[in-house]
Parts: structure tokens; sequence; C-alpha cells
């Protein structure tokens, strides 16, 4: 199985180009399980989300959506890992009825968590229910070093079947910050290197495109015969698809499968191109 998405399913730019035109808020996660099996939750990295609308999200999705979850910014950047046995709990109970549809909980590190904060990673991870998939994004560079400190954390990760989160950034900061579009996701974005490896049974790829779609099938390549690897070996890796707007991630994933040669849904008719065209007047 592979799973395939983007950071994001709620999107009113989205309305008329992939949704249908008159999609409502309501629907947006319906219109978006046609496209795609999986999803980036960022909005959870920000503030929880209501208990209501967590069984909404649930309704909405067919059997094989699975949702990826960022673990809030306040335990992970505010609290660092420490003293947030009380907040991780309130976030457990609230996303339990999602449990079974989530393919992976995503703790994103910030860049000031190094190599010396190892132990406060794996006491945090301790207090995980373990029936969680959980990846994990290390933007702190001295754990790109293919050191000592590198094989530490990955060590780690094998171990406990935890999955390393792979970003790559390339196809980002390969253009000029033309757009104040660009100029914003570059200044947000990490450029990290590019370490492939798979800790867990769900590598997952958090890829940042370029404006042009044609130009980022040079930086996916190497990851087409990747993704072909991992899925022989059994493993089902997640893959989402990010530009610095995202007004055309879509597409960049259509493309990237297309490239891949496997069936998905994303090969299917978007819903608004299954609407009838407007007819103009000559």
């Amino acid at each position: 199985m592979l799973y395939l998405g983007c950071p994001q399913w709620s999107s009113s730019h989205w309305k008329g180009r992939f949704f249908s035109q008159h999609c409502s808020n309501a629907n947006m996660l319906s219109e978006y399980d046609t496209m795609f099996n999986s999803v980036e939750g960022n909005t959870t990295f920000y503030a929880n989300p209501k208990p209501d609308t967590v069984l909404q999200w649930k309704n909405a999705i067919s059997d094989d959506f699975r949702f990826t979850f960022k673990l809030p910014k306040q335990i992970s950047h505010e609290l660092a890992l420490q003293n947030c046995h009380k907040e991780l709990e309130t976030w457990l109970t609230l996303f339990s009825p999602l449990f079974e549809k989530i393919g992976m909980v995503m703790l994103q590190l910030p860049a000031s968590c190094g190599p010396e904060h190892l132990p406060r990673i794996q006491n945090f991870v301790a207090q995980l229910p373990s029936e969680l998939c959980l990846g994990i994004e290390v933007r702190n560079l001295a754990f790109f070093r293919k050191d000592d400190n590198e094989k530490r954390l990955n060590q780690f990760l094998m171990s406990k079947g935890i999955n390393r989160i792979m970003m790559d950034t390339r196809p980002l900061f390969s253009e000029a910050p033309s757009t104040p579009a660009i100029e914003d996701a570059q200044r947000k974005k990490p450029r990290v290197p590019v370490n492939v490896i798979a800790t867990g049974e769900r590598p997952m790829l958090r890829f940042v495109g370029c404006s042009a779609l044609e130009n980022n099938r040079p930086f996916y390549q190497p990851w087409l015969k990747k993704i072909h690897t991992w899925l022989a070996e059994g493993k089902e890796p997640i893959v989402f698809f990010h530009t610095a707007d995202n007004y055309d991630a879509p597409l960049l994933a259509r493309q990237f499968i297309q490239d891949l040669g496997i069936d998905h849904k994303v090969l299917l008719p978007f819903p608004a191109e299954k609407q009838p065209q407007q007819q103009t007047l000559l």
C-alpha cells in the first residue's frame, strides 16, 4: 500500500480546479478522499480540534483512508518534550476515536533539538501507546552528518520501529524567491540534507516541489526507485506533496504517480474534472 496526499484537505482555491465548483467546507474532506488516501494534518500542530470535529473527520472518510496528525507544538516546541504528560494525555484522549484511521502520528522537532536531547526523545516516546505508528522529523543538522550522533538516532528509531521522516526541500530552494509564496516557504521550510533511510515499516517522504511541475522530475527521479523498493519489501510508504502555496500540489502528486507507474486513485478524474464544462459563446 502506498499512502499519498497533500499537506491539507481544506483549500478554497482548489474549488473548481480539483474539488467540485460549489464544494462546501463540510464536504472538502470527502471530496479529497476521492483523490487521495492520506493527508498531512498540519492544523493539529497549532491547535486542537473540537471533539465533535474529530468524529466528523472519522465519518467523512472511506475505509482505506489514513490520517497523519502532528503532535502539538506546545508539546514538541514550547515544552520541549518535558513535563508534558497532561498535555499528551489530553491529545491522545481527543484523538482516540480516530486511532484506527491514523496512519502515523508525527513528532516534528525544532532545530534546537540536537543529539544531546536524544534521552529526552526516548523518554517521551515511551509515553505513547504502542498501537500508534510514530514518525519523527529532526531538523538539527547534527543528526544529518552520518556520524555517531546520527547512528545513535537511527539505531534507536529502528529498535522501536519508529519512522524517520524524510523532507526533500531541494526543489523549493532550487528556484529564485520570485513570489511572496516562494519567499515565505523558503523562509519557513528547513534546508536539511536528504538522508534516505527506512527505520520503520512506513517510511515517510515530505516532498516540497518547485513551481514548474516538470522541473520536479530530476529531484524525485531517485525516489521512484526507492518507493518501488520499499513496496517490494512489504513496507507502506507515505508520500506528501507540497508546493510553495500548495496551489498545484495535487497535480504534482498525480505527475509523480504517473511516473511511478502504479495504479492510484489520484489518477482518476478529480471531482472538478467530472463536472460538465461551461460552454462559451463564440
